[in-house]
This record gives C-alpha cells, sequence and structure tokens, in this order.
C-alpha cells in the first residue's frame, strides 16, 4: 500500500492553473526518463484541458512524443468516432495535434466484438508491450497513471459494488450493468502497476468524495488505488478538502 510519504497532494487555484500545473509535470516526467515511455489516459472534463496544453507549442515542442506510448485506464463501448469515446476526446485534444506516431497510441478496441472480448484483447495487448504476463513490483507497466474520481468514489470505470473491484489477475475487464452502456476497465493490478498515479479532481461536487478516499474509506473505490510508485491529489481550490494542502 502506498505510504503517507509517498502521498503527495497539491491544490491549485483553479481548473485552468490546475491543467497547465499537471500538464507540465507530466512534460518533466516524460522528458527526464531515458527510455519508452507509458502513459494511461483518464476521460472527463479534467484531463481534457491537460491534453488540449499538452497540444499548445509551449509544451508540444519540448514533449518526447516518439518515445511515448499512450494507453486507457477504462471506455465506454462505443464506437471511436462517438461524442462518448474516451478515445475520441483525446485524440481531438491532442493526440491528432501533436507528432506521436500511430503505432504509439493504443486504444481499447470497441467494434466487431464484445465487451469480454474487448477486454481480453486489450489484457493481450498490455502484455505484449510490457513483454510479459505477470507485472513485477520492481518494473511498472506504465511510467503515469491519469486518475479522475466520480462523486460515488469511482475511478476509470471501477465502480461502487461491481466485480470488477476483486479482479487479481486480468489487467482488463468488461463492466455490464454498473451504467447504461457496458464499459471496459482496467483493474487495480494493471492501475498501481505505476511509478507515478495522479488524480485529476476540479468542483466543490467532489470535495467530499475527495475526502473520503484520502481517509482510506474501503467502500470508496478510489481508494483502492494503491500504485506501487507515488500517489498524486491534483486538485484545484474547490475539490480540495480542508487542510488538503
Amino acid at each position: 500500500m502506498t505510504s503517507a510519504a509517498s502521498t503527495e497532494n497539491r491544490t491549485f487555484e483553479s481548473a485552468e492553473t490546475l491543467a497547465h500545473g499537471a500538464a507540465e509535470w507530466l512534460c518533466g516526467l516524460a522528458q527526464a526518463s531515458d527510455r519508452v515511455f507509458a502513459v494511461c489516459l483518464s476521460g472527463g472534463s479534467t484531463p481534457k484541458r491537460l491534453y488540449e496544453c499538452l497540444a499548445a507549442p509551449e509544451i508540444a515542442t519540448r514533449f518526447p512524443w516518439s518515445l511515448t506510448h499512450w494507453f486507457w485506464g477504462d471506455e465506454r463501448f462505443v464506437p471511436h468516432d462517438d461524442h462518448d469515446s474516451n478515445y475520441r476526446m483525446a485524440r481531438e485534444a491532442f493526440l491528432s495535434r501533436v507528432p506521436v506516431p500511430n503505432n504509439n497510441i493504443h486504444p481499447m478496441p470497441t467494434e466487431g466484438l464484445s465487451p469480454d472480448q474487448a477486454a481480453a484483447a486489450y489484457d493481450r495487448a498490455l502484455q505484449r508491450f510490457y513483454g510479459a504476463d505477470e507485472l513485477a513490483l520492481n518494473r511498472p507497466l506504465f511510467d503515469v497513471t491519469l486518475l479522475g474520481i466520480g462523486e460515488d468514489g469511482h475511478t476509470a470505470s471501477l465502480f461502487p459494488g461491481q466485480p470488477a473491484l476483486r479482479e487479481t489477475e486480468r489487467w482488463a475487464v468488461a463492466v455490464i450493468g454498473a451504467k447504461a452502456e457496458a464499459r471496459v476497465t482496467l483493474t487495480y493490478p494493471a492501475l498501481d502497476s505505476s511509478r507515478e498515479v495522479a488524480f485529476l479532481v476540479t468542483g466543490k461536487q467532489k470535495r467530499d468524495a475527495v475526502a473520503r478516499a484520502q481517509a482510506g474509506d474501503p467502500t470508496i473505490p478510489a481508494a483502492l488505488v494503491r500504485p506501487i510508485g507515488r500517489l498524486h491529489w491534483f486538485m484545484d481550490r474547490a475539490a480540495a478538502p480542508a487542510g488538503a494542502d
């Protein structure tokens, strides 16, 4: 479990300064890496603004695009051109605007197969990239994993009370019945296999969920994310619980 010493809380004055600060943080980590750099992306409005900052010239000209690979923490089971697709959001926000090789982009498959088949296919794709079918504590799958938190405490598509919360072997699973549409999500073993995990949270409606997650409430899926590396909470002033600075 991640210790308090390896957890950082950072409060920004606004959602805009959070997006810029997190983009600079991510760029700095990528620049400091001397090898292939793997990032697991989140959906939602808060990371979207971060992604747009990555595509802005002041960061895009410095980012090591050719060495960075992009994955997704979860996806709605809709076509990639659907308005609700996390892949489409990231592609429009930055991937189509920067010189990233197509082979470095690894979306979750959502067409021509079932949700369970899609999860199995992504599991295999992650294992091919990693070079093994079991995760080692001394070799994380991802360098950075970006996550959000819902008002109900969910993160990625790990929702309260769902079987996916108990998965300990597979790296990706289908989530059916939690929401109107089926989804595919990474599991705790995959999300935790990261050098840096950052929750990006904005808005006062998230404050209670953040407080409960940081307190370790076991009914909050986000509280059960325990990376082998560092855990970061990047929050705007509205989302930060009292004393979070």
